[in-house]
């Protein structure tokens, strides 16, 4: 018995000694508002106060334009992803993005409450603010399970729907899901609690690594960019508020109400929400468009806007002609 508890007590010790060396050189401290928002919030950015947070967001392109194109972006990711698209699309379109809450600049809840529900009366609250009575309504994963949410809720406020690797469906048994590191970090007891304060750059990296199709397509400048925007205050503790609610169910049943046009985008890589997912979306979706592209990943947007953003423009050329 002795024995043991000698052991058991070396263990603990040697467990002890490993956490600390690894704050030692991990430690990092939260990143000034000032710095992020000089950095990451130049113009067409500006920041509205509502729900006790300063929401970061961009209104750009043709503010003639009846019908906004309104982008939502996934876990961990910030209105950035969408930088390849709103180029694209903003000579012709009024393209609106925004850092959802607990992301980005505009940083953790003061509720800690994001649930499904609460991220859908968040972007009502938004779009009302902006006086945005309909539009076209973009999600990619997190993003994506908000928007098809938000349709079934305000089917009146939106003309047609773009779900990329979006959120809903359980993958089968079969095919698991593969998480990015940063994903599984934020779920282990006392690691979780270290993720406040010690962040090595590598596990946002391979996060990342993790999320695109091929790798090669990353850049230095997007690994700062999630890098320093999960540094900002807060962040790092929204981050595993949410995470630790997992995968809230959803009744992905309701999803055959859905009645308006809907384009489904995916990557063909996907590890994180498998592609059959997006055949399921086709199933069930009276009124869609499937887009396969099978050499990329999790954020086909981002990792390719070029080649993805073609596959927009058609289908919101094909919708504007079916509304004339």
């Amino acid at each position: 018995m002795k024995i043991v508890l000698l052991w058991l007590w070396r263990l603990a010790v040697g467990c002890l000694v490993i956490v600390l060396v690894l704050v030692a050189i991990f430690w990092k401290n939260d990143l000034s508002k000032d710095y992020l928002r000089g950095k990451y919030a130049a113009p067409p950015s500006a920041f509205m106060t509502m729900q006790g947070m300063e929401v970061h967001y961009r209104s750009e392109g043709n503010p003639n334009d009846s019908l906004p194109i309104v982008l939502l972006h996934g876990t961990g990711a910030s209105l950035h992803t969408w930088d390849g698209w709103a180029a694209a699309l903003a000579p012709e379109r009024r393209v609106v993005r925004l850092d959802l809450p607990a992301y980005g600049l505009t940083g953790a809840s003061p509720t800690g409450n994001y649930s499904i529900n609460a991220y859908v009366a968040f972007l009502n609250e938004f779009l009302n603010r902006l006086h945005i009575r309909r539009c076209v309504l973009g999600g990619n994963s997190l993003g994506g399970s908000i928007a098809w949410n938000y349709a079934l809720q305000h089917p009146e406020q939106i003309a047609a729907l773009i779900l990329v690797d979006a959120g809903g469906y359980p993958a089968n048994q079969a095919t698991p899901r593969q998480p990015p590191l940063a994903f599984q970090l934020a779920t282990i007891p006392i690691v979780k609690n270290l993720f406040r304060y010690v962040l090595p750059r590598f596990v946002i990296e391979k996060s990342i690594a993790n999320v695109y199709g091929n790798p090669a397509h990353i850049s230095q400048q997007l690994v700062d960019r999630y890098y320093e925007l999960s540094l900002h205050p807060s962040n790092r503790r929204a981050f595993i508020d949410r995470m630790k609610k997992g995968t809230q169910p959803t009744d992905t049943l309701l999803i055959k109400q859905l009645n308006v046009p809907t384009l489904v985008m995916w990557g063909g890589r996907d590890r994180l929400i498998p592609v059959e997912c997006a055949y399921k979306f086709q199933r069930d979706l009276p009124n869609d468009t499937l887009v396969i592209f099978h050499e990329l990943g999790h954020v086909p947007m981002e990792e390719s806007p070029e080649q993805t953003v073609q596959a927009v423009q058609y289908f919101l050329n094909t919708l504007h002609k079916a509304a004339f």
